[in-house]
C-alpha cells in the first residue's frame, strides 16, 4: 500500500477531494469461506459517509449521487459501502473507499441533454421505404402464396 491510498484526502478527479475525517468506518464479521478465521475476526468494512451534510460535494454532484446511490442511502442522509471482498480489515476499507470514488466519479460526470431536432427528408424517406418493403414481404406471405411449399 503506498503513501498516496493512505493520505487524508479521497481524491476523485482535480476538482472534488473529500477529506477522510468525513468517513465512519465500523467492522463486522464476513460471511463468506474464511474457515475459523471468519468467526472471530471483524473484516467486513462498513464505510458511513453523511453525504448531506459533506461541505465538500458541490450540489449538484450531491443530488445525482443521491438518486444514482438511493438504495445506499440512510434516511438520516448517510451514504453506506460495504466491502467483505477481502480477509483483511486494511484491504476492505482500501475496497469501500475505492468503491465511493467511483460513485463519486460517475455523479461528477453531468448528463449530456438530448436537443431534440427534426428528422431530415432523407432519414423520413428511407424509414418509409423500409416500412413498405416491409409490408409488401408480410402482405406475401399473407396471400397463400405457396412457391416456397413445392
Amino acid at each position: 500500500m503506498d503513501d498516496a491510498s493512505k493520505s487524508d484526502l479521497l481524491v476523485v478527479n482535480h476538482r472534488l477531494r473529500i477529506p477522510r475525517s468525513e468517513f465512519e468506518f465500523t467492522f463486522a464479521r464476513s460471511s463468506g469461506p474464511g474457515g475459523q478465521n471468519v468467526n472471530k475476526v471483524n473484516s467486513k468494512a462498513i464505510l458511513r459517509w453523511p453525504l448531506l451534510a459533506s461541505p465538500s460535494v458541490p450540489e449538484e454532484v450531491r443530488v445525482r449521487l443521491t438518486t444514482q446511490q438511493r438504495r445506499r442511502m440512510t434516511r438520516e442522509g448517510d451514504l453506506l459501502v460495504v466491502s467483505q471482498r477481502y480477509r483483511d480489515q486494511a484491504r476492505n476499507i482500501d475496497d469501500c473507499l475505492e468503491k465511493l470514488r467511483e460513485m463519486l466519479a460517475e455523479a461528477a460526470i453531468r448528463p449530456v441533454v438530448r436537443r431534440v431536432t427534426k428528422p431530415t427528408r432523407g432519414m423520413i424517406e428511407r424509414r418509409l421505404k423500409q416500412k413498405k418493403q416491409l409490408s409488401s414481404k408480410k402482405r406475401d406471405r399473407r396471400t397463400g402464396n405457396t412457391a416456397h411449399d413445392e
